[in-house]
């Protein structure tokens, strides 16, 4: 059987720095299953990555800010498609300092949206590489 190349995806980390100076990340649920994961959407023709991740962070969570062109980092997950198939998939983050949450947004009705700290976030989300994700945000810094 063929072995399909990973699927891409790119992500937007919402991001704010609190009055005390800690960071403190947005996670929203999924569609389907409700786990906590953050905004994150295929390539779109016409649209560079992080503008993707712009993009998705507004739809799913009503986000604006500012988005960072280079990825943080990159991890490998799995997508479940409509299908009801699992392919794997890496998912390129993007850091999005958050500037204004908006009241209403497209999938509003659809998701739910919460801030906590990266070390929440990291027992929150599923998902292995976005849990180291949110580690190194949690990691004092030296």
């Amino acid at each position: 059987m063929a072995k399909h190349k990973p699927l891409i995806q790119y992500a937007a980390l919402p991001l704010r720095i609190m009055d005390d100076g800690q960071p403190s990340v947005l996670l929203i649920t999924s569609r389907e299953t409700r786990r906590w994961i953050i905004p994150k959407g295929r390539p779109e023709k016409g649209l560079a990555p992080h503008e993707v991740a712009e993009r998705e962070a507004f739809e799913e969570a009503g986000l604006l800010g500012r988005i960072s062109p280079e990825a943080l980092t990159s991890f490998k997950s799995e997508k479940r498609l409509k299908s009801g198939k699992v392919r794997d998939s890496v998912v390129q983050v993007h850091l999005l300092e958050v500037e204004r949450e908006l009241d209403d947004w497209p999938e509003k009705a659809e998701r739910q949206r919460q801030w906590m700290s990266p070390s929440e976030a990291a027992l929150m989300v599923g998902e292995p590489g976005l849990v180291e994700v949110f580690l190194k945000l949690a990691a004092p810094r030296a």
